[in-house]
């Protein structure tokens, strides 16, 4: 089979490898389609894998149908289409025994430290990993933005929205989006999404949102005048940078949320009197890392695919690229070189 691998860092290409062969419980799926992660880019190009086995199969947002069991007991899952969970969590440490699967303390991840869904088949530990649609209608290109668009659940859960509150959403990439949308479904009053890039900040309003250029806008002044002077209750800051932290703790109310998304860039500061705000208005400061798998609560994972399944969330409109493993080693490059925009790129089998 084909497989876009990592050799070292700099060095991915389109490999013809062995297709495995499932044991156990384990499955082998033919990919749908897989998304291409911001966390992937510097992957490739700067930080490599993260325990460092080479070569390896990268990509973690995907889906895939089943084609090989390695036990008959999983007869009954052959044909069936879902979304993959990645992570591969220990089941002993205190978080997994508690359901918090991303805090897992000794984890394994499909695409970034086993062989993932940058491939034309992927084999996956178990059924517990896969999310099937109950909708035909629902497409494999839909399912691989399961994961991102769980992420954005997750934050809006952790931000404690309440339905009649205005939530402010920094950054206006696909998660940012996603993530309008849940505040939306989660009943939010006003929605407005906050970024520096042009092409981002069209993108998002022809998908029908408030969108400020903070380049060229207030968006402090605007989401004031927008609350009564009051501020929002919540403000997700997904950019990890220094400008919008700081326009997260001016822009949200006394006793507001701010709920950090954006992995933080080399040198995120805080100014001196944003510092004080920050104590002066009592505002809570949430940080959130990855999403919920387990069903002791809601299961994050299934409420996304069943949003898609009863066509209450959208994301394929977000899908501005995609390609073939072929060509996926020069998208990760014209990507990483700024020579394109995208909003989200996936690799798509047969494309």
């Amino acid at each position: 089979m084909k497989a876009a691998r990592l050799h070292e860092i700099g060095n991915f290409t389109c490999d013809e490898i062995e297709k495995p062969t499932p044991t156990g419980d384990e499955l082998l799926i033919k990919i749908s389609a897989c998304g291409i992660c911001g966390s992937d880019i510097p992957r490739v190009f700067e930080l490599g894998t993260s325990k460092k086995i080479y070569p390896l199969t990268l990509g973690h947002e995907f889906s895939g149908t089943v084609v090989e069991v390695g036990d008959s007991k999983n007869d009954y899952l052959l044909g069936k289409t879902g979304a993959v969970f990645p992570l591969i969590p220990c089941g002993k440490c205190d978080f997994c025994i508690t359901g918090n699967y991303a805090q897992c303390s000794d984890y394994d991840y499909l695409g970034s430290r086993s062989d993932g869904g940058f491939a034309e088949y992927c084999l996956i530990p178990s059924k517990w990993h896969l999310i099937f649609s109950n909708n035909p209608s629902t497409t494999g290109e839909s399912l691989a933005m399961v994961e991102p668009a769980t992420v954005a659940q997750h934050a809006i859960r952790k931000s404690k929205l309440k339905a009649g509150e205005t939530v402010v959403i920094i950054g206006a990439g696909p998660i940012g989006i996603i993530a309008a949308r849940w505040a939306e479904i989660f009943g939010a009053q006003n929605v407005v999404l906050i970024d520096i890039n042009d092409e981002k900040v069209l993108f998002a309003r022809e998908r029908g949102f408030t969108v400020i250029n903070s380049k060229n806008e207030d968006c402090v002044s605007f989401v004031k005048k927008l609350t009564d002077g009051k501020g929002a209750e919540v403000v997700i800051e997904g950019t990890g940078s220094s400008d919008g932290l700081n326009n997260a703790i001016n822009i949200v109310r006394t006793f507001g949320r701010i709920t950090l998304l954006g992995n933080p860039n080399k040198d995120t500061l805080i100014k001196l009197k944003n510092h004080s705000s920050l104590l002066r208005k009592e505002i809570t400061l949430k940080g959130v890392w990855n999403s919920y798998y387990s069903n002791l609560s809601v299961n994050e994972w299934r409420y996304t695919v069943d949003m898609l399944d009863k066509e209450r969330l959208f994301v394929s409109d977000l899908i501005t690229h995609k390609s073939n493993l072929e060509k996926l080693p020069e998208l990760f490059s014209k990507i990483y070189n700024h020579d394109i925009t995208i909003c989200k790129a996936l690799y798509v089998n047969g494309e």
